[in-house]
């Protein structure tokens, strides 16, 4: 039965050991099987969470723009060991990173016509923040990108 569950749980994407751990437990596994489960499924390779997190990065970082602290926290809510993570996470080239801020400014500015300057400008870092990128690079990409492109805010 439990390990219907994980194999049921597996199906269709990756899991890290952590969610399997919560999954069994409310499904009322006893803590010892599902442990023995768990191991067993490392052993053969069905449960990675190095590979897991390299997957998570990948699949998360182009497809959402987040930043390595916005991974950092996801792969942390997951369960992944803060060092699995960090080797992961040092995976990310930071000028893929940038690109990636870069992409979400443009598409963001697309929408912003009209916006005072200033207004737009606390927008697009409030966006790039709660992507996970830091501050002086958030204002450095906006001030370039609204520099840039030359973009006239204030016209509709």
């Amino acid at each position: 039965m439990a390990r219907k569950i994980l194999l049921d749980a597996l199906t269709g994407q990756a899991r890290s050991r952590r969610e399997l751990a919560d999954k069994l437990a409310t499904k009322g596994v006893p803590d010892d099987l599902a442990s023995a489960l768990l191991d067993r499924f490392e052993e053969v390779g069905l449960v990675d969470d190095e590979a897991f997190a390299r997957a998570w990065i990948a699949s998360r970082q182009p497809g959402k723009g987040l930043a390595r602290r916005a991974l950092a926290h996801e792969l942390r809510r997951k369960g992944i060991d803060d060092q699995v993570a960090r080797e992961a996470l040092d995976e990310i080239d930071p000028d893929d990173e940038e690109t990636a801020a870069r992409a979400l400014v443009r598409k963001k500015l697309r929408t912003m016509r009209g916006l005072e300057r200033d207004k737009a400008t606390r927008r697009l870092v409030g966006m790039l923040a709660r992507k996970g990128y830091p501050p002086g690079m958030a204002f450095a990409v906006v001030k370039d990108e609204l520099g840039a492109d030359d973009v006239d805010l204030d016209t509709p």
